[in-house]
């Protein structure tokens, strides 16, 4: 039984279709792993929308247990795969964007330093 800490911890319960998309496993898996008594669950609903809430700690056991610790494995470095590359993405864009603007600010700096030497070559109307 778990303790009722571990159902409120960030990351320590996942739903039904969260466990889906991140350990490719179906729900039936899920409910059959509750009715063989080998995964607690709670109910709840979003906007009217039934799920099962189980606990991640227990699902990857139960995962292991049935489908091997290979598959869960290759699940997890997929799903960590799919977080690198995610964050890679992101950087790449917002290395572009730093990119961008440290063009317009050498170019303004350019520009403005040009600016200033005609002007200081431009003869003013009281020095000659």
């Amino acid at each position: 039984m778990a303790e009722h800490g571990e159902w409120i911890s960030k990351g320590a319960s996942l739903s039904d279709v969260t466990a889906t998309k991140e350990y490719g496993v179906t729900r039936d898996f899920i409910v059959q792993g509750i009715r063989d008594g080998k995964l607690e669950y709670r109910e709840g609903a979003v906007w009217g929308n039934p799920y099962l809430k189980v606990l991640r700690r227990e699902l990857e056991q139960y995962i292991t247990e049935e489908l091997g610790a290979d598959h869960l494995l290759c699940i997890k470095n997929q799903a960590e795969l799919r977080k690198i590359n995610k964050e890679m993405a992101t950087l790449r864009k917002r290395l572009d964007e730093l990119q961008a603007r440290k063009v317009e600010i050498v170019g303004t700096m350019t520009k403005g330093a040009a600016e200033a030497a005609a002007s200081a070559d431009a003869p003013t109307a009281l020095g000659r």
